[in-house]
């Protein structure tokens, strides 16, 4: 994608983190990558007026590079995540009511529903740290792993993917896993699926939402 339509896409998928109640008022964030740079959304701006044009663009020192907006407080953790993945083309914070339930009881998410498998076998907590600070982002990096999100404690989610839709899946997975738990919690005790078959639903999930690789007619191309 062009930097032009990544920026789009970030402002796009703002909105729908707003309208899919994962945030509210300003709160969360959205990052993707375009090139050696990084779109972010701006601090403070109502997401149902963001323009692609607000969406600030910096490199991976975090130097702003274009828009008159300045970029999120949580800039920091963003860029903490792509200089520690190499896998992970967009990051998304979110302070969705469930996840951060468990985040602020400082308990991991378990896998009480194989959609988590979009996100791990668990949802590990990170310690709690200031937002906007390196510590928060170094917490977050150390506690997320390989897996696809991690729990801020007393703070929020941070979700990721190779792409926004992917990071936006993660997410709303999260959160529905996280609210299934709850609910689960208030009239008995939920069972946790063995990490041998969140494993297997993991591969499964690989690729999920990606076209298949055409396949040649029989006989053509080379052998």
């Amino acid at each position: 994608m062009r930097v032009g339509e990544v920026r789009a896409a970030v402002a796009t998928t703002a909105l729908r983190l707003l309208e899919g109640g994962l945030v509210r008022g300003t709160s969360g964030n959205v990052s993707a990558l375009a090139g050696d740079l990084v779109a972010v959304t701006p601090t403070g701006v109502d997401y149902r007026t963001l323009r692609p044009a607000d969406v600030a663009l910096v490199d991976r020192d975090g130097g702003q590079v274009d828009g008159e907006l300045a970029p999120s407080s949580e800039l920091p953790l963003h860029l903490a995540v792509y200089r520690a993945r190499g896998d992970v083309g967009a990051v998304v914070h979110t302070h969705s009511t469930f996840a951060t339930t468990f985040a602020v009881l400082g308990e991991e998410l378990p896998a009480v529903h194989y959609l988590l498998a979009f996100a791990g076998r668990r949802v590990r907590v990170a310690p709690y740290a200031t937002y906007g600070t390196g510590a928060l982002a170094d917490a977050c990096v150390a506690a997320l792993g390989g897996d696809g999100a991690v729990l801020l404690a007393n703070h929020g989610v941070v979700a990721v993917g190779h792409d926004l839709d992917r990071a936006m899946l993660v997410a709303d997975a999260v959160e529905q896993v996280a609210e299934l738990c709850w609910r689960a919690r208030c009239v008995g005790t939920p069972v946790v699926l063995a990490d041998a078959e969140m494993d297997r639903v993991a591969d499964a999930f690989a690729t999920y939402g990606r076209r298949p690789t055409a396949r040649r007619p029989n006989g053509s191309g080379s052998r």
